[in-house]
Order: C-alpha cells, then sequence, then structure tokens
C-alpha cells in the first residue's frame, strides 16, 4: 500500500498528532531523504520514538522503511492498476483482528442485512447464503424499498453490512441511516478512500480498486470485494463447532 492508502487503512489508530506528522511528511517528501530523524522531530516539535511509533501504526517496520517508500513513490511514474496488484493491495491491507471480531460479531447477533446496490447485489445474496447455511438469519434485497423497510424496522441486536466501492451511493446512504437510528450495528465494505459510507459505519472494512468505465459501462475490478468476503465468511465458520467450510489460512 502506498502512504496515502495505509493513513486510510489505519487512521482509526491515528491521534491528531500523528495527523500532523502526515500531513508534513506529504508536504516535503521530496526532502525526506537529507532529512534524519532527529531534524524530522525537531521540525515537528517531537521525539524521534513519536516516530517511529507513528511509521509503526502504519505497519512499516520502522520509520526508516516508511522514509524509503516514501521516496520510492515521489520517483515512480503513475500508472494503470492491473487485477494482480488489486488482489495483492487486498491483501496487504486486510486486518485479521479486525476481520475476526468482525465474524465474532455476525455469529453473535440476531439478524444480518446485507445492503448493495447494482452491480454490489449478489455480493449480498453470496454473504446471505455463506450465513443462511448456518442457520442465521440472513437476508438481501433486489428492491429499494424492501431495503427501506427492513431499515426502518431494524433493532439494536441488528447488523447491517453495506457493499459500496464508492461508498456514496445515496440509497445506500439512506438505508444506513435508517438502521443506525434504530440502533443497529453497521459494517461498511468500500474501495480505500474516505467516502460517507465508510464514516457512517461502525466498522469500517477496506478492498483495494478504482472506478472504471469503458463506453459509459462501469466495469470496476470487483474480485478483491469478493476476496474480502469470503475470507470473511471462512473465518465465520471456523467459529463453529465443528468448523464449516475450508480452514481458515
Amino acid at each position: 500500500m502506498t502512504f496515502a492508502e495505509r493513513l486510510i487503512a489505519y487512521e482509526d489508530s491515528l491521534n491528531d498528532t500523528d495527523d500532523a506528522i502526515a500531513d508534513y511528511l506529504r508536504q516535503h517528501r521530496g526532502e525526506l531523504e537529507r532529512l534524519s530523524i532527529q531534524k524530522l522531530a525537531a521540525a515537528l516539535y517531537t521525539v524521534p520514538n513519536t516516530l517511529v511509533r507513528f511509521a509503526k501504526k502504519l505497519h512499516y517496520t520502522g520509520f526508516a522503511e516508511l522514509k524509503v517508500a516514501l521516496r520510492a513513490e515521489y520517483d515512480a511514474p503513475a500508472g494503470r492498476v492491473e487485477v494482480p496488484i488489486n488482489i495483492q493491495k487486498t491483501l496487504e491491507m486486510l486486518d485479521e483482528g479486525q476481520m475476526a471480531a468482525v465474524a465474532r460479531r455476525l455469529k453473535r447477533v440476531r439478524r444480518v442485512y446485507f445492503y448493495g446496490i447494482g452491480n454490489t447485489n449478489p455480493f449480498c445474496e453470496t454473504m446471505a447464503h455463506y450465513l443462511k447455511c448456518t442457520g442465521k438469519t440472513a437476508e438481501s434485497f433486489d428492491y429499494r424499498h424492501d431495503m427501506y423497510y427492513s431499515a426502518d424496522h431494524a433493532e439494536p441486536g441488528d447488523l447491517v453490512f453495506v457493499i459500496s466501492v464508492s461508498g456514496e451511493t445515496d440509497q445506500l446512504i439512506k438505508a444506513v441511516q435508517m438502521a443506525k437510528a434504530r440502533g443497529a450495528y453497521c459494517v461498511s465494505l468500500t474501495s480505500l478512500c474516505r467516502n460517507t459510507l465508510a464514516q457512517m459505519a461502525d466498522c469500517r472494512l477496506y478492498c483495494y480498486t478504482q472506478k472504471m468505465e469503458i463506453e459509459g459501462y462501469e466495469v470496476s475490478d470487483r474480485v478483491p470485494v469478493m476476496l474480502v468476503l469470503r475470507k470473511l465468511a471462512e473465518q465465520y465458520w471456523a467459529l463453529f463447532d465443528p468448523p464449516i467450510g475450508p480452514p481458515v489460512k
């Protein structure tokens, strides 16, 4: 993942000091190579250990690796994103602890509603099927009004799982607002960007994909979406005794 992508993926672990460090590094990335960690710390009115902790929060081995990575990004030409890169980056950003926590919550809640529109709705149907085979009450919705009805009748103890590549689909935003107003817990799965649905969610999952159109047709790579969902389903199945499905690796 790039520096900017890591800032989004791990933003929940960052504090105000970390945000200030990130802003400074973005503004001075072309100068980092000649600056020592001591000089950077002085420029930021902090200490070197704070910079090291910041780097580790972003899952670098240390500040030295962060500097090298930022320099490489600064020098690298922009290129077309290919499907294998989408898969690789999605796997890199998956937080196993977070995935396990979501799987446990899926098992614990009373009902799960999967919300998606258009090309993401088949993923909702698949996930509802994955949960139903364990006896869990899980639903997806082909029609917008059915989705709104479920949201308006959600209760504490229900979970809404919303899937949207952009994270800005108006109908999904409305449904999540309705469900959260009723006390439902919300998990979002979106592409790695700051977006409305992710900000509304109680728990944010990300995949790496970018919007792509050909002759007006939306043809974004959705393999990363299914990758995250399948791994989540396998985490969920592993919670049963005996475990259901293939072993989690």
